[in-house]
């Protein structure tokens, strides 16, 4: 079979084989970043958190769900949302009111409880957009906003590439230069699964090298299987339903403003990827409806706020297969682990290295989609106010590392830089005189076969 260098956005001319390792890959690709969201929050909460079963099972449901909403049509993937993990941490240090005598796995409830109030916020953009149309809509979000954001979103993940490549340098090298040979000289099929090689050949290189008796950077073990050791083979994820109260919610809620504008970003990172307008046909208002609903369930059922994955939109630019069933197929994985405790901690025991040494391309690839953003609307930054946006949008991103933090009604509220940068890039746009931006509707154009 003749593999196409441009984009296919149907991946059955490549066969059922060929789908479910493209399927794999993205399922890889989201795996890491997925499950350190429970990880982090169990440290919150003293062990008694998210557990990475419920997580895996609300990434990939969650992702159906939204492919349900949009028409089948977005090549997007639901991943756990960081930006909710401020929220998490500020309901497991409440001590006050009904929490004052509460455990921490007794607080964890309401904290998801706060998750669904976010998600449902989510809703009420998506019906405002409905009802006065996304063109009004859009033209607070012109290029010269949504471009420098998406620059913003993958320079915004760089440190945490390079902190997990510096567990093990090596490692991280491997998976990194193995990437780049089969994107630039693979044959076949191996031309567009970049990232599942890197995977397996730098993970074959850990077992050589653990086998030696060498170990990462800090002295530690480069595999360890003790997780994959006392999981079982087969286990029902620990559901659990989520309760609500007034201060929870208002640790939790207010977060949904940035995964909101995070969530227009990536939403124009994948169209601007794939070349499709997503934004108005299957329409913004049915992207955040499904991202919304679907961080609604997860949080009813116990889990993380669910987002749209850059990781997921930067295989697609990699490997130029653009069709949503693959993206299914990864979510359907996510779904069959997280009944499999062994596999999904065998999964996890890849080391962060190799996640590192991934990083270096998929946070870098998102980042060039907005540069592409950028120059192909034409952006012109001779312009005083393109560039005075684009700068603010810039500094603010990347500047609040930590974000910003403050407190409402006795709750404290994070917001991420991206956030700020969103909130900073449409009020300038707004305010500024000479917003000439007109929202049109892209050509669509046919791929041929060959």
């Amino acid at each position: 079979m003749k593999f196409r260098i441009e984009g296919i956005y149907d991946a059955r001319k490549l066969g059922i084989p060929q789908m479910l390792i493209l399927g794999l890959q993205h399922m890889f690709a989201m795996f890491g970043a997925t499950i350190v969201v429970p990880i982090l929050v169990n440290n919150y909460f003293h062990g008694e958190g998210l557990t990475v079963q419920v997580t895996l099972f609300c990434a990939g449901f969650g992702t159906l769900l939204f492919h349900v909403l949009t028409k089948m049509k977005v090549p997007a993937f639901l991943g756990s949302s960081f930006a909710f993990l401020g929220g998490f941490s500020t309901v497991a240090e409440l001590d006050n009111g009904i929490f004052k005598n509460m455990s921490y796995g007794e607080k964890l409830p309401y904290a998801c409880g706060g998750v669904v109030v976010a998600g449902l916020l989510y809703l009420v953009l998506a019906l405002i957009i409905k009802l006065i149309g996304v063109k009004r809509v859009m033209r607070y979000l012109p290029p010269v906003v949504t471009g420098p954001i998406i620059i913003c979103i993958g320079l915004s993940l760089t440190p945490s590439a390079i902190n997990n490549a510096s567990q093990n340098w090596i490692l991280a090298l491997i998976a990194l230069a193995t990437i780049i040979f089969f994107n630039i000289w693979g044959v076949g099929m191996f031309r567009i699964i970049p990232i599942l090689m890197g995977i397996i050949v730098s993970y074959i290189a850990a077992l050589i090298m653990n086998a030696c008796g060498m170990t990462n950077a800090d002295g530690s073990a480069i595999l360890s299987f003790a997780g994959v050791a006392s999981a079982p083979i087969v286990g029902v994820p620990k559901f659990f339903l989520c309760k609500f109260n007034l201060t929870s919610i208002l640790a939790m809620a207010p977060i949904a403003i940035a995964s909101m504008m995070e969530h227009v970003g990536d939403i124009s990172a994948i169209s601007a990827t794939v070349n499709r307008n997503y934004i108005e046909d299957p329409g913004l208002h049915r992207t955040l409806l499904g991202d919304g609903l679907a961080t609604a369930l997860a949080g009813f059922v116990g889990g993380p706020a669910n987002t749209t994955y850059g990781e997921n939109t930067s295989v697609l630019a990699l490997s130029r297969v653009y069709d949503p069933k693959v993206i299914r197929l990864a979510a359907i994985y996510a779904v069959i682990l997280s009944f499999i405790p062994k596999v999904s901690e065998l999964i996890g025991s890849l080391p962060s290295a190799i996640i590192g040494g991934i990083s270096f391309i998929l946070y870098g690839m998102i980042s060039a989609v907005g540069i592409r953003n950028v120059v192909e609307n034409k952006v012109d930054l001779t312009k005083s106010r393109n560039l005075v946006i684009t700068a603010v949008i810039l500094v603010c991103g990347l500047g609040f590392s930590n974000g910003l933090a403050f407190t409402v009604a006795g709750a404290h509220i994070t917001l991420t830089g991206l956030a700020l940068a969103a909130i900073a890039g449409i009020a300038l746009n707004a305010i500024l005189p000479g917003n000439d931006y007109q929202f049109e509707s892209s050509k669509k154009e046919v791929m041929e076969d060959d």
